[in-house]
């Protein structure tokens, strides 16, 4: 692929352009908290070859070493799941009704296409009733998720045959380029799995010893990461994740939170965690070092594999996180801005490059 010319605060820099067959293929492969197998064998096919050491423990997260010059722990944290559902009931007509796995916002599940992982994958369809039969009062209702069912288009017999309860079920929809953007869903936070592994494909000589955590189930609680952090015990750690992105119409400066295209975004705090101030510092430092565009992210709800690293190692861990910005986040249509996704590589490979700089 030839290389691309990225300007960035004025200086000229000769960068490979994404692979972005590859993020396709890690943001459409199906992996809803706690089934995460088949994103994990793409990861392990991209990893293996890179890394000095790979392990998979026993809930499934994947750690990753990048040997560096001394034997100080960097944990560096991308969650493999993906927002979804699982079967609760098959009814006698055939239809599926399901739980969330992490958290949806009802209206975005209107008019879309899943995927039932039951004895083989099928399409589904999520349904729910028409409006030209709803009551007045139902129509000014915002929807609830115990409104929807997933119809497969079966007879019944077929789909309780093929569909057992506690089947996983995840969305679909494909990548593709929008300007200078990607569009598809799971975005949050398959982003930060190419991210991370595009670090460890291009990282040499890290100032400590890099473990690249590939962590499980952390949609529904930041379990994941949790269990990898008590195992590592690390000395820093860093989360890599998406954050929203309300630069749209009708938005008040004060909510965008970050801004598509200006950066990749460096967390000072979020719902879950407080960023360590020195590594918040030290990313600051970094990022203005190598000319790399960043802006500050502080997100008042939601949490990140940041606060699992920070909290579950004796004594606690100096932490911080980089954040890729991202529009209509836990929807189908996430977007994130491929400079924002180069950025964030470059950050963190330098920053994983000057770590023992930091006191």
């Amino acid at each position: 692929m030839p290389a691309l010319l990225l300007t960035t605060f004025g200086q000229n820099l000769l960068v490979m352009p994404l692979n972005l067959p590859l993020l396709a293929e890690i943001c459409q492969t199906p992996g809803a908290p706690g089934f995460e197998d088949r994103i994990r064998q793409v990861v392990l096919r991209e990893i293996s070859p890179i890394a000095d050491h790979v392990e998979v423990d026993a809930m499934g997260n994947v750690f990753a070493l990048k040997k560096g010059r001394s034997d100080k722990k960097v944990m560096v944290a991308a969650h493999m799941d993906e927002i979804g559902f699982i079967i609760t009931h098959v009814d006698d007509n055939g239809f599926c009704r399901f739980h969330t796995l992490g958290g949806f916002d009802p209206k975005t599940l209107t008019s879309q296409r899943v995927i039932v992982h039951g004895c083989e994958d099928l399409i589904g369809v999520m349904g729910s009733k028409p409006i030209h039969i709803m009551k007045a009062e139902e129509r000014t209702k915002a929807p609830k998720i115990e409104d929807y069912f997933i119809d497969l288009g079966m007879p019944a017999d077929k789909v309780k045959e093929l569909v057992p309860v506690g089947s996983p079920v995840t969305r679909e929809r494909e990548l593709i380029e929008m300007g200078d953007c990607v569009n598809c869903k799971s975005i949050d936070n398959r982003v930060s799995v190419f991210i991370l592994i595009e670090t460890l494909r291009k990282l040499e000589h890290p100032a400590h010893d890099v473990y690249g955590v590939f962590t499980v189930q952390e949609e529904v609680g930041i379990r994941g990461a949790q269990a990898a952090a008590h195992k590592l015990q690390p000395d820093f750690g860093l989360g890599l994740d998406t954050t929203i992105a309300f630069d749209t119409p009708g938005a008040a400066a004060h909510e965008k939170v970050t801004c598509l295209g200006e950066g990749v975004g460096i967390k000072i705090m979020d719902a879950s965690a407080i960023c360590d101030p020195r590594m918040v510092r030290f990313l600051k430092q970094t990022a203005d070092e190598e000319g790399i565009r960043w802006q500050p992210e502080i997100l008042t709800a939601g949490g990140t594999d940041t606060s699992g690293i920070q909290r579950m190692t004796a004594g606690g861990v100096v932490s911080g996180a980089l954040s890729i910005p991202t529009r209509h986040i836990h929807s189908v249509i996430e977007m994130a801005h491929k400079q924002d996704i180069e950025e964030t590589i470059r950050l963190l490979d330098a920053s994983l490059r000057k770590m023992d700089a930091l006191a």
